[in-house]
């Protein structure tokens, strides 16, 4: 068996993972590249395998950067099923539309601004395309044990990052060897999802590395974000939070209750304005099982959030000026009705914009936590005189602390582990730490480098 790294190597996004033997090809998580635009070219490129030649796909999670190329895959030649966790396939019915239409949308507003290189900028995919993927998707539960090619047995495991994240074990059946990949790995204390379950078997693990030389700090989050929504709303300004339409939306929306519940902010209108974003919390209401909120909880978040369906309401919405909360996706600020409102927000002071997940390299979120004073949206640039926040204690990803804790919980003992899913620093780090630790045998592969498992 063979294992091939085409995406997820030197990045946090683009994971893509070749399993293959003489016979078969079996593909875990198939995500498009996200941030600089060096790396949103590589979606452009040819696949690094012909599309029809994959046999089956395995997804470990619905975020796009682990699932959005699915529908290019799809319109370029992939007949395979495409598996997953029940709740990542109700996630993706959601995710991988909105990423089409977006891109659409993305394609004609450039078009009709004429701030495209291209002459008629053409979308890489369409809301149709994402259709025609989830045709191909067949859903699973945890801990059952399926065959998506002959010869390689798969299994999911909770990984505790977002609703229906999984690790993948595969096991290569004439070879008798196992891989496991973490996918992205959870937190042991999150707010509302449950600790990763450990891994007690794997000859190889490809384990994630976003915060691999980072920890999230002993500060408490939601002290934090009391203490900035209520200086904004006592100077008249509007909270704004740029949050993955999957996961962070619906903790900040349960954590911003909670706190006007418990009279630590003042009661304000709160708004998510995400149609992606609302879908999923609906959806996250149904699996609270996998979760830590119980029903009250869910239908507390349903009751106090004004949901923002229609484009006409959140026109209306970037018009508003007194004192309120807005949750809109995406996450890095790289897309969706989150540009306008920053349009709208970002220059005024008394206004205040939080980040609460990993911002990758050369997204709009990344450059407003560094402190840029301007931005670059639909063309033209924005003043920045808002005030910009990052929370990482609220990120969904294990810091290099946690992940270490993780893999200490279980009776794993690999062969090989390889470090991918990071910043280039934080990949080799996490490297160090895994190896210090341990004593396993412990690599940062490169792009489209191939080993033997």
């Amino acid at each position: 068996m063979k294992l091939r790294f085409l995406g997820g190597t030197g990045t946090v996004t683009g994971s893509r993972y070749l399993l293959s033997d003489e016979h078969h090809r079996l593909l875990v998580d198939c995500g498009m590249y996200q941030g600089v635009k060096t790396l949103r070219r590589r979606n452009w490129a040819r696949f690094p395998v012909d599309p029809s030649t994959v046999d089956a796909v395995v997804l470990t999670h619905a975020h796009i950067d682990h699932s959005g190329y699915l529908p290019a895959l799809v319109k370029n030649g992939f007949k395979g099923k495409i598996y997953c966790t029940k709740a990542t396939h109700e996630l993706c019915k959601v995710l991988l539309p909105d990423a089409g239409f977006l891109q659409e949308e993305d394609a004609k507003y450039a078009f009709r601004k004429k701030f495209s290189k291209h002459e008629k900028p053409e979308p890489l995919f369409t809301e149709k395309d994402a259709w025609e993927a989830l045709k191909h998707f067949e859903s699973l539960h945890y801990h059952e044990t399926f065959e998506p090619v002959k010869g390689f047995e798969v299994q999911f495991t909770p990984a505790g990052h977002i609703l229906g994240s999984s690790c993948v074990h595969v096991t290569h059946n004439s070879s008798e060897r196992s891989v496991v990949f973490s996918g992205d790995v959870g937190r042991q204390n999150d707010i509302i999802m449950r600790p990763p379950e450990p891994i007690n078997h794997a000859d190889v693990l490809v384990c994630e590395s976003t915060y691999g030389d980072r920890v999230h700090g002993e500060s408490n989050p939601e002290a934090e974000l009391a203490d900035i929504i209520t200086k904004t709303a006592g100077r008249g300004g509007i909270v704004l939070m740029p949050a993955f339409a999957v996961g962070r939306a619906q903790m900040l929306l349960y954590v911003v209750h909670k706190l006007m519940g418990q009279g630590k902010i003042p009661k304000l209108p709160v708004y998510l304005n995400s149609p992606m974003a609302i879908k999923a919390t609906e959806i996250f209401c149904r699996h609270h099982k996998e979760h830590k909120l119980s029903g009250a909880d869910c239908e507390l978040i349903d009751d106090k959030t004004e949901f923002v369906r229609t484009v006409e309401a959140s026109i209306e919405l970037d018009a508003v000026r007194y004192p309120c909360i807005i949750i809109s996706a995406s996450g890095m600020a790289s897309g969706g009705r989150v540009l306008h409102h920053l349009k709208s927000l970002l220059p005024n002071y008394r206004n205040s914009v939080i980040f609460a997940g990993f911002q990758a390299p050369g997204t709009r979120g990344d450059a407003l936590v560094n402190g840029a004073d301007k931005v670059k949206i639909h063309g033209e640039y924005w003043p920045v005189k808002a005030e910009i926040y990052s929370l990482d204690s609220m990120s969904a990803h294990g810091d290099y602390k946690e992940i270490l804790n993780w893999l200490e919980q279980g009776s794993l003992k690999p062969q090989k582990v390889y470090i991918t899913h990071g910043e280039m620093v934080a990949s080799d780090t996490m490297r160090k730490h895994i190896s210090e630790t341990f004593g396993w045998d412990v690599e940062v592969p490169e792009l489209f480098e191939e080993v033997e498992i």
